[in-house]
């Protein structure tokens, strides 16, 4: 098993003398050549590109439309739910059909609504799995157990097993970026992982004199003089290494000084864009809105993807539709549609949609019954509650059937009646294509063998080549 403790014993929790705080969080793959192992079998993906929309998107409103809900449109339905839940806004349970048409897209004929027409584009190339199930109709918990597998703990995140498990591909480069992360630190976490192995965030500059990295350079000296306090630093930590023999933590920022040192050279090109073609810029909608900042996030993560890092995390917020969802929703899918298209569309023609995963999902999905939280106003203006008992995530590319629909609800669009994939099998899936057995990828905390998907969890075969 993958539990490589005696060997990867670096808890860093920190970054000093060079970019300290830039890399107070990073990932540091801790002397790259040490963190990074062999997978159990010859993967499918070398990659994954996690495409997380917080807030939970609309399935009912962009790929799972009902035929009986549209019939029932502003009519009270009678779903087959536990009456013990709390319910705020959805006594009435007023169905509530999509506010645009969802059509059959491609030559696959996916289900893809008005509101994606870039994504509609690539419906091809996209497996839609339409009976994903969560544990958690709360924000936070459902957020972490996306992110984690789990809603109670500070667990490592998706990433940070990933790291830990096959490391980086170049030396140069953290395995694992977070891309606009979300507040809460433990969805990119390393939880009782090795530090090292943690997200390094990264947000889309809003001007030039806003780095992408946090004190990633240091103006005050040259690359020569930097090195030269480095060695005097590293010379002093071996020598207390030396003294107690073994000590993680120390280990730990031996290495992760290193990789800080060695990010000055490559991730300032990186996040670099302005060398990027015309037609590549407007391929992900950079340089107009809504596109620009959602455009920057997808190209750079294919820009890390492509230079070695095994995990790129993208959050894309804003999905969160409690009311209004008819106004509001088309705004959502407008900021996200065309830089998400543009980063398959771009991965494919670069010959690397094959070998990389891209996840597309939100923590949960929305309710086929409208939500009124004034309980007064009229169907047109209504939201959606939240719905872990069914939702939509796409997969693309690693191994992925492409142009597959898998899973079907009931005629609400609430309960999985074929193909239901639980986030556990979500996870365990994406392991899996990276060559992982995901009950295999453990480490031993308080006593125990932990692993990303708990004690439960199926590679959804049925979706693979």
């Amino acid at each position: 098993m993958i539990t490589r403790r005696n060997l990867l014993k670096n808890a860093a929790c920190g970054f000093g003398a060079v970019a300290f705080h830039a890399l107070a969080h990073a990932s540091a793959t801790t002397s790259n050549h040490t963190a990074t192992g062999s997978p159990h079998f010859r993967p499918k993906a070398k990659r994954v590109i996690f495409l997380f929309m917080g807030g939970g998107p609309s399935q009912p409103d962009l790929f799972d439309p009902k035929p009986y809900i549209q019939k029932k449109h502003g009519q009270t339905v009678t779903p087959p739910i536990n009456d013990h839940q709390i319910r705020t806004g959805v006594e009435k349970f007023l169905a509530l059909a999509p506010g645009a048409p969802v059509r059959p897209r491609g030559e696959c004929g996916m289900m893809i609504s008005d509101l994606m027409p870039h994504m509609a584009s690539v419906a091809d190339e996209l497996c839609l799995m339409r009976a994903m199930q969560a544990d958690s109709k709360s924000h936070p918990t459902a957020t972490l157990q996306m992110h984690t597998g789990t809603i109670t703990e500070a667990r490592p995140s998706m990433g940070s097993w990933v790291n830990y498990g096959l490391g980086s591909e170049n030396d140069e480069l953290p395995g694992f970026l977070t891309i606009h992360p979300q507040a809460d630190v433990r969805n990119y976490g390393a939880g009782f992982l090795p530090a090292a192995f943690q997200g390094t965030p990264i947000t889309v500059p809003e001007d030039d004199k806003m780095p992408a990295i946090r004190y990633l350079t240091d103006k005050g000296a040259d690359a020569t003089r930097q090195r030269s306090r480095l060695d005097l630093l590293q010379s002093m930590n071996r020598r207390l290494l030396n003294r107690y023999q073994t000590d993680a933590q120390m280990e730990g920022l031996i290495s992760s000084f290193e990789l800080a040192f060695r990010m000055q050279v490559s991730a300032p090109e990186l996040v670099d864009l302005s060398g990027e073609s015309t037609e590549t810029l407007s391929l992900y909608g950079i340089g107009a809105a809504p596109t620009d900042r959602n455009g920057k996030a997808c190209l750079l993560a294919r820009r890390f993807s492509e230079a070695g890092v095994r995990f790129v995390q993208v959050t894309i917020d804003g999905w969160d539709h409690h009311g209004n969802i008819r106004s509001a929703l088309p705004n959502s899918c407008a900021g996200s549609d065309k830089p998400v298209a543009g980063l398959i569309t771009d991965l494919k023609r670069r010959g690397m949609l094959e070998d990389t995963l891209v996840v597309w999902t939100g923590e949960f999905g929305r309710s086929p019954w409208s939500q009124d939280l004034s309980g007064t106003s009229p169907i047109e203006t209504h939201g959606r509650e939240h719905q872990q008992e069914s939702f939509c995530s796409i997969l693309a590319g690693g191994g992925i059937r492409p142009g597959l629909t898998y899973g079907e609800t009931d005629d609400f669009g609430f309960l999985p009646v074929s193909g239901k994939v639980h986030l556990h099998d979500l996870h365990a899936t994406i392991l899996n294509q990276l060559g992982i057995d995901h009950e295999k990828l453990t480490y031993r905390h308080v006593g125990r063998d932990f692993r990303l998907t708990d004690v439960y969890g199926r590679v959804v075969k049925e979706v693979l080549t």
